[in-house]
């Protein structure tokens, strides 16, 4: 094994909220309500849609707006890593990656760890330069047992309420999380901070039609057989938790322009841009005027309280 060289799980594609467009010359993001399955392959600037993201949104009456899932791993911090991640604008590449309360920090001296304040108390990530930053793999169809598709984020509701998820399904169904039949599923909600207009986050639950007691009793039976298989999952948990941690950082150079328009969309002008077609975050549209109103009411409802 290479030192110094992050070994991730096999990436086969990629699931997005949104796209990148082109406006002005400028390529910017442009979020959506539906999730997007593609390929690796770029043709014209865009992502090619994988084979399953058709297949699935013909199952649907709508948008595609639920994707059914499994794991690859019991243990939920290795199917979705998030951290704080500091990038460098120009080329995307991580320079200070930590977790609140260590980081790897990318100098002139190499790779130093050193204490991690979090982004708001953090000097060296001041001005929206360090985000949240979520990668998780996760498994569609049965065509690839272990060929995950991608899903990155830089928004706190998804990386949140996935965090949670994967922790309590963990916890109730007895460790058995990489053979629980899930499902990634978008919600929408509205805030202040939002100026009340929707924002998107992704969820996870069981699958539609299913209950947790039926998800369960499913795990357990996909247990045996993969025992009586000779399919040894804690050695495969062992495995990529020993990968992860060969690299300083998670992300390689070949993502790199990808992580720049994710991070720093030359038009986002509060650094929350919705991605490069695989990663999703808390889009905040720019206030109109009726925006402006709510938001002045709101900090003078506050100051009264």
């Amino acid at each position: 094994m290479l030192k110094g060289l992050s070994i991730t799980p096999p990436v086969i594609g990629r699931i997005s909220i949104g796209r990148v467009v082109e406006r002005s010359g400028k390529r910017v993001p442009e979020k959506d309500d539906a999730f997007t399955i593609t390929t690796q392959v770029q043709q014209k600037g865009e992502w090619m849609l994988h084979p399953l993201n058709e297949e699935l949104r013909k199952a649907t009456t709508g948008k595609l707006r639920a994707i059914p899932v499994r794991f690859l791993f019991n243990n939920p911090d290795l199917n979705l890593r998030a951290t704080y991640s500091c990038f460098d604008r120009e080329t995307g590449r991580p320079v200070c990656v930590g977790n609140g309360d260590t980081c790897r920090r990318a100098g002139d001296a190499g790779i130093e760890e050193l204490p991690c304040p979090s982004p708001d108390g953090c000097t060296f990530g001041q001005g929206g330069a360090c985000k949240p930053y979520g990668r998780m793999n996760v498994l569609i169809g049965d065509e690839d047992e272990m060929g995950s598709f991608m899903f990155r984020t830089t928004s706190f509701n998804s990386i949140r309420t996935l965090a949670a998820r994967l922790h309590y399904f963990a916890a109730v169904s007895g460790n058995l999380l990489a053979c629980l039949p899930l499902e990634l599923k978008l919600r929408g909600k509205s805030t202040a901070q939002s100026y009340r207009s929707a924002i998107y986050y992704v969820d996870l639950g069981v699958r539609t039609g299913s209950t947790l007691e039926a998800a369960i009793t499913a795990a357990r039976e996909l247990d045996a057989r993969r025992r009586a298989a000779g399919f040894d999952q804690v050695a495969l948990d062992a495995a990529a938790r020993a990968g992860f941690s060969n690299g300083a950082f998670e992300d390689n150079i070949e993502e790199s322009p990808a992580v720049a328009e994710e991070f720093y969309s030359s038009e986002s002008g509060r650094g929350d841009s919705q991605g490069d077609g695989t990663a999703e975050s808390d889009v905040l549209p720019a206030p109109g005027l009726r925006g402006k109103l709510e938001q002045r009411a709101t900090l003078l409802g506050g100051k009264a309280a």
